[in-house]
């Protein structure tokens, strides 16, 4: 097979333009990762998945048996690969004498839980696990050490003791998770990997949807770097084995309550129960030795019920510590009384019964905060959910939380992003509450105590939303019941937005989906909406996806027409403008369900909501050049947003007006929208909006001929974006710049374009890597390389179909035409009529009469 159709590096003018070319290559070849690196195996050549995504995924040259080998598995012969080769060489030759600009470095993740200042015993297990973790390794294989044992055998608390021991010898990081492969919803392998990637500084558009692919770009970021991963409370070798680095300088933990025997290379232990003579040195640490000397013969009594466990010894003195002045035989005697309640294994009864002694010596304020708090399923949670719980003040929660941790009833998860401190239950103890709930709280009070703290949750996160610059969506809230939260501005007032839901997207996630089990669905479409601005921000396409379509269908099942229609809005704006489509419907869908959507604010009278909905079908019809009807539903959008004072929705209306008017070349009509655009944007305070809105001012002042005006607007939206890390808006804004420099004659229309295409695949942003493709088909074509254009101009031709623009599609085929008609006369013919049939079809007579010139001329 040779390189017939598919891209030359000769395009390539430096290292980052050469591995966006790569990157071109395996796109058109069609193989994923494993498929490449299975063709590659198969000719004798050793290329790694791993090895491809690395490569890949930075902007430095790869070596030249990679080339080689990458362009061979792609399926190009000899020849062609050494032409790569040979480009690659010449770029390497330049570069040599140029310096190289070093790198910020990013700061090392440090994701460890607190270690544990008291910890007692194990001394020769935790010295030994600290030699396998630092000592000599294997030179191929990461060193994997695997802790077992039943609950309460204290498997976490020894991990992260040992991690915090070697931690030095990982200075490049150290990864925790916990799996809760014991809890009703472990966590999923791909998520797990996500929340990797994004402490090693991935943003998460660039996060492949492929589990296997996003694994090789994990082990990608960790090869050749010494990183500590953590994996506690695993499930399965299935759940562990995608989160395994392949490379020899790390080394993993792993915690689970069963024998994972299906990891290959790992070293087990398996933890058993304190020897006597540890039982009675973490006793004493906590109650005092002098204390247990006085009564030996009653504190060997209770070691012995304690039965070994770390948990329930631990339990048992705090419960001393809290009584200095009770003799060791009274508790004793309680801890016996409680023992033979149960008819347990002797593990799970010791920390029952543990459990059930410390439980009864809480006040009754403690005790109810206990049982209330273990409702939550969210994996850990902040000071504040215990104030919202018992409806008190920060102050008062603080304490009696507090006394919760000092009961070994709570453990200290220590400070957030966002400077909260945590909490979080051990698996065992959190089961032990929900007993104590469903035994002594009645049913009525169990659901307005979880109303009242995910209500918590859904307050906060409202504050905390408005300040997160996003979509100008209409903040439409349902009835769900916020609880007083007058201590709430002053909590998070400090706190920056971002960090605030960073520090609580687990915490967040979990109440939505447990507000959906509940049937609790006003309160889920209220948080869920309250996500929305925060996963735009950050990327989160796939989270934003699954939590709406999870809460849709709560909303579904509820007859919650209000909530459906608000999931509905944000479903479509993520799926059409956010996510890799390529069966050509993604504008068509737009507009069916857009009308849909309008509909539905229409019946249910919420003026702001028509708006929003008004607008989505604007888009859609400019997409199909109903431009007639695309104003009309433009200046309808704009009516209801100035009747219900959305002034998100003037924004977004005047925007779309500008878009509609833009496509039919009018210019002034479209600035003038776009200026009120900005008005409003401004007024908002959204600054990301603004950004987009100058995006569209510098456009249409090109057009007009303003191109210095137009510049520097483009300019101020390009700082905005990068501000807030916003590449889909900042790619956009590199390709119109590109067109600025090319009007100008400036060499860095190339340069630009080039960065704007590398972003968009970096980011899978299909409608802007469509858009700059065309643009370096045209730089191409007017630097007199026709060949190179048509590379380009077919790419960008082939994902205008996946989007269903057509007049783009048109404008793309029109330049394909030309850039075959020096090459292939017939294959320029067919471009050229399929771009007039388009350009009729969207009503673009002048266009349309042009290329039946060219034609008739060719």
């Amino acid at each position: 097979m040779t390189n017939v159709d598919g891209p030359e590096p000769a395009a390539a003018t430096g290292p980052a333009s050469f591995v966006a070319v790569l990157r071109e290559l395996r796109a058109w070849s069609g193989y994923t990762y494993r498929q490449l690196a299975a063709r590659a195996d198969a000719a004798g050549d050793a290329l790694p998945a791993s090895t491809i995504a690395s490569a890949l995924s930075r902007s430095s040259l790869p070596r030249r048996d990679f080339v080689l080998a990458f362009a061979r598995a792609c399926g190009l012969d000899e020849a062609a690969a050494g032409r790569w080769a040979a480009v690659r060489d010449a770029i390497a030759a330049q570069a040599v004498a140029e310096p190289a600009t070093p790198a910020e470095p990013a700061a090392a993740p440090a994701m460890l839980p607190p270690d544990i200042a008291d910890f007692t015993g194990r001394t020769a297990l935790v010295a030994r696990l600290c030699e396998t973790l630092t000592g000599d390794r294997p030179a191929t294989a990461p060193v994997v050490v695997a802790l077992a044992g039943m609950g309460g055998i204290g498997k976490t608390a020894l991990a992260v003791h040992v991690a915090h021991r070697v931690a030095e010898a990982y200075p490049d990081g150290q990864l925790y998770v916990n799996l809760r492969g014991v809890e009703a919803a472990p966590l999923e392998p791909a998520d797990v990997v996500a929340r990797f990637l994004r402490a090693l500084g991935v943003d998460s558009r660039a996060m492949p949807d492929d589990q296997e692919e996003r694994t090789a770009l994990l082990r990608t970021r960790l090869a050749g770097r010494r990183f500590l991963l953590v994996l506690d409370n695993a499930l399965s070798e299935e759940q562990v084995r995608p989160l395994l680095p392949g490379a020899a300088t790390c080394a993993v933990v792993i915690t689970s309550r069963v024998r994972l025997k299906g990891i290959e290379g790992a070293r087990f232990t398996d933890l058993d129960v304190y020897s006597d003579a540890e039982a009675a040195g973490l006793l004493a640490r906590m109650a005092g030795a002098g204390r247990l000397a006085n009564e030996p013969a009653e504190a060997a009594q209770l070691l012995a019920l304690c039965a070994g466990l770390p948990l329930a010894v631990r339990i048992a003195g705090a419960r001393l510590a809290a009584r200095p002045g009770w003799p060791v035989a009274r508790l004793v005697a309680l801890l016996d009384r409680s023992k033979r309640l149960d008819a347990l294994d002797a593990g799970d009864l010791a920390v029952r019964a543990s459990l059930a002694l410390s439980y009864r010596w809480l006040s009754g304020t403690s005790q109810r905060l206990f049982r209330l708090l273990g409702l939550f399923d969210a994996p850990d949670f902040p000071v504040w959910l215990p104030a919202v719980v018992l409806d008190c003040s920060l102050e008062e929660a603080a304490e009696l939380a507090e006394a919760l941790v000092d009961a070994q009833l709570l453990t200290d998860a220590g400070t957030d992003a966002a400077g909260q401190y945590r909490y979080r239950f051990h698996d065992l103890v959190r089961l032990y509450a929900r007993e104590r709930a469903a035994a002594e709280e009645p049913a009525d009070a169990v659901a307005q105590v979880l109303g009242r703290g995910l209500g918590g949750w859904l307050a906060l996160a409202e504050h905390m939303a408005r300040r997160i610059p996003g979509p100008c969506f209409a903040e439409i809230r349902g009835p769900a019941p916020r609880p007083a939260t007058g201590w709430a501005a002053g909590h998070v007032h400090p706190m920056e937005p971002v960090d605030w839901f960073d520090a609580e997207r687990e915490a967040l996630l979990s109440a939505v989906y447990q507000a959906c089990r509940l049937d609790l669905d006003a309160l889920a479409f209220d948080l869920a909406g309250c996500l929305e601005k925060y996963f735009d921000l950050r990327g989160m396409y796939r989270d934003w996806t699954s939590t709406n379509t999870a809460v849709l269908a709560a909303c579904r099942r509820a007859g919650n027409r209000l909530g459906e229609a608000v999931m509905l809005r944000g479903l479509m704006d993520v799926m059409t403008w956010a996510q890799d489509r390529t069966d050509g419907t993604v504008m068509a869908q737009l507009r069916t369900d857009a009308f849909r959507l309008l509909e539905m604010f229409e019946e249910l009278g919420v003026e702001r909501g028509v708006s929003d909905a008004a607008v989505m079908c604007s888009w859609a019809l400019v997409a199909a050049a109903d431009h007639d009807q695309a104003i009309a539903m433009g200046e309808r959008a704009l009516r209801s947003a100035e009747r219900s004072g959305h002034v998100g929705g003037l924004v977004r209306a005047n925007l779309v007006l500008a878009v509609a008017k833009f496509d039919q070349a009018w210019f002034d009509a479209a600035v003038g929208h776009a200026d009120a655009a900005l008005s409003h944007a401004r007024a908002l305070g959204n600054a990301r909006a603004e950004a987009t809105v100058l995006q569209y001012l510098g456009i249409g002042h090109r057009e007009l001929g303003n191109l210095e005006l137009s510049q520097r607007m483009l300019g101020e939206s390009l700082a905005i974006s990068r501000r807030y890390r916003d590449n889909y808006t900042e790619t956009l804004t590199l390709v119109a710049l590109a067109r600025v420099y090319q009007l100008r004659g400036d060499p860095l229309a190339r340069e630009t374009a080039e960065l704007a295409s590398s972003l968009s695949r970096e980011y899978n942003m299909t409608h802007h890597l469509a858009d700059s493709l065309g643009l370096l088909g045209e730089l191409e074509l007017a630097a007199g390389r026709p060949r190179h254009a048509i590379e380009h101009l077919q790419q960008s031709v082939a994902l205008w179909r996946t989007r269903g623009w057509h007049s783009y599609q048109a404008s793309a085929l029109s330049s394909l035409g030309q850039a075959f008609a020096s090459v292939d006369p017939a294959a320029a013919r067919a471009a050229f009529e399929e771009a007039r049939t388009l350009f009729r079809r969207v009503g673009n007579d002048e266009r349309a009469a042009e290329l039946t010139r060219m034609i008739e001329h060719h």
